[in-house]
């Protein structure tokens, strides 16, 4: 097994930026708890942190590496800031661009993998679980997979209630520079809900979904609501909740969880 982690230029979001990866050459099959991952060639996914998070969470907090070895994934986790992975449309903060066109274009010009929407699956937790979902949706040609956890869809509670738990984790001016006008935003591209309406007014196929959230979890209202939202649109997804905080130890367990049924389907 392969691990480092690596700083290029991104054109997308003009800077220099880091990503860590875990990649699967040389897994001894003893340490393999189910062998028929290793009859196909490995998978890809790109792993998303959360708010204040870096590249390296899903390496120290998180199962990157058992996960990497198990499911035979190539695992690729980008930094990129506060930005809850959002084109705000111009270079140096297209961060949606960069995570769905030209991370994974440096990633194969650099290892020689081709990631392709039928190989390629998207993931992350909070923040990161909002970016996963948006991003799969916004780029439904580059992803045959979301896996959300503990997704911070936190959209209508900026536009509706601002000053609630959930609404004012981020300050005024940090809200309105990452999601624009409020009263526009509901009915903006930056709500997934608003993506998957238009994927499926255009006939198109939406990436699968897995979402998992703790039941104690603040974020549970918005989550079960978009999990409405796609069952009443008729999309291909899952949905499970359980007992469980907003911490590693319910992501940990729930990605687990999240790839068998992604990658079991």
């Amino acid at each position: 097994m392969a691990t480092g982690r690596m700083e290029f230029h991104a054109d997308t979001i003009m800077q220099h930026t880091n990503f860590s990866f875990v990649l699967p050459n040389d897994v001894e099959m003893e340490e393999v708890f189910d062998h028929k991952y290793y009859e196909r060639d490995p998978m890809n996914i790109i792993l998303l942190h959360g708010l204040t998070g870096t590249d390296t969470d899903w390496v120290y907090g998180g199962v990157a590496q058992l996960m990497a070895i198990q499911y035979n994934l190539n695992i690729f986790m980008p930094t990129t800031g506060n930005s809850f992975y959002l084109d705000q449309g111009y270079r140096g903060r297209n961060h949606a661009s960069f995570i769905a066109e030209e991370l994974p274009e440096y990633i194969g010009k650099t290892f020689g993998i081709k990631m392709e929407r039928g190989n390629t699956m998207i993931g992350g937790l909070s923040m990161g679980g909002y970016g996963a979902l948006h991003t799969s949706l916004m780029y439904p040609d580059r992803f045959d997979a979301c896996i959300a956890l503990s997704s911070a869809l936190v959209v209508r509670d900026v536009a509706q209630t601002p000053d609630s738990e959930v609404g004012g984790v981020l300050p005024e001016g940090f809200r309105r520079e990452l999601f624009g006008d409020p009263s526009k935003l509901i009915d903006s591209d930056k709500n997934p809900e608003v993506l998957y309406k238009k994927l499926k007014a255009e006939g198109k196929a939406a990436p699968y979904i897995y979402m998992a959230i703790g039941t104690e979890d603040n974020l549970l209202p918005s989550n079960r609501r978009f999990r409405d939202f796609l069952k009443a649109g008729g999309a291909d997804f899952f949905y499970e909740d359980g007992p469980g905080k907003h911490n590693w130890q319910f992501w940990n367990e729930y990605l687990d969880r999240g790839l068998k049924k992604v990658l079991n389907r």
